[in-house]
């Protein structure tokens, strides 16, 4: 199987092995999810309905910010690489 065809069948996750390599980051989501918890016990039901769409908005925009961030970086890696052939190709000329 192609590199392509894993990332097509979602063997590669690559956001995935950042976080779980990410000392940082394993931290500051396990500190969020702390604080949020805290945040939800003193919360009405209205409230925690309301808590739940902003999260929902908030997930859906990261989605969409990396999506977009991991199509810029596709196409910049094509685009480098691409480059790098053709500067190769005319200094060989």
């Amino acid at each position: 199987m192609t590199t392509l065809e894993d990332l097509w069948y979602g063997n590669i996750d690559p956001h995935e092995s950042f976080l779980i390599q990410n000392r940082q980051f394993r931290h500051l989501l396990s500190l969020m999810g702390k604080n949020r918890d805290k945040l939800s016990n003193t919360l009405t039901e209205q409230q925690k309905e309301s808590l739940a769409k902003y999260d929902d908005a908030v997930n859906e925009l990261h989605s969409l910010a990396e999506l977009s961030a991991f199509l810029y970086g596709f196409s910049l890696g094509i685009r480098m690489m691409t480059e790098s052939v053709s500067i190769e190709l005319t200094v060989k000329e």
